[in-house]
């Protein structure tokens, strides 16, 4: 079996956080994610609202909270995946077929999201850099991805 791939931001907050890809779980959106990174979507983006003891989100190219992608919003791929510290998540409206490019880790236990966002990947290393970045919705002086990109399984 071939290793999973891994997507690695390098944040601003210090250094690297290596997330595994779950398409197990979620195909369309870990293809989605990986697709981004790629392009180079993702590098210089805030994570405009980090909120200590839940999430930090991210991908939005305005900052704002807003904004998404050129591509086209995605089916739900909810799973029984529980969302827990270092759980990888897509953000999206009040519908649940609205998610675009942005995301969110979680912080700490969030089981009342279970089976309402998409799990696509899980932080293997680096959540102190996650943990590090500045709250605020959005924070003053946000925390950013300066780099974002995938290995592993081509």
């Amino acid at each position: 079996m071939a290793d999973a791939e891994r997507l690695t931001l390098s944040l601003s907050s210090g250094g690297d956080v290596v997330i595994k890809l779950r398409p197990d779980l979620a195909p369309a959106h870990v293809e989605r994610i990986a697709s981004l990174a790629k392009s180079g979507f993702y590098d210089g983006v805030p994570f405009h609202r980090v909120i200590p003891g839940f999430m930090a989100q991210g991908g939005d190219p305005t900052g704002r909270g807003t904004g998404g992608s050129d591509l086209p919003n995605l089916k739900a791929e909810f799973s029984s995946e529980p969302h827990v510290r270092g759980v990888a998540s897509m953000a999206r409206t009040q519908d649940p077929d609205s998610a675009n490019s942005q995301f969110f880790i979680c912080l700490d236990d969030a089981s009342f999201l279970n089976n309402q966002y998409t799990v696509w990947g899980e932080v293997e290393s680096g959540m102190e850099h996650v943990d590090a970045l500045p709250a605020g919705e959005p924070p003053r002086e946000p925390g950013r991805i300066v780099k974002a990109t995938v290995s592993g399984a081509e």
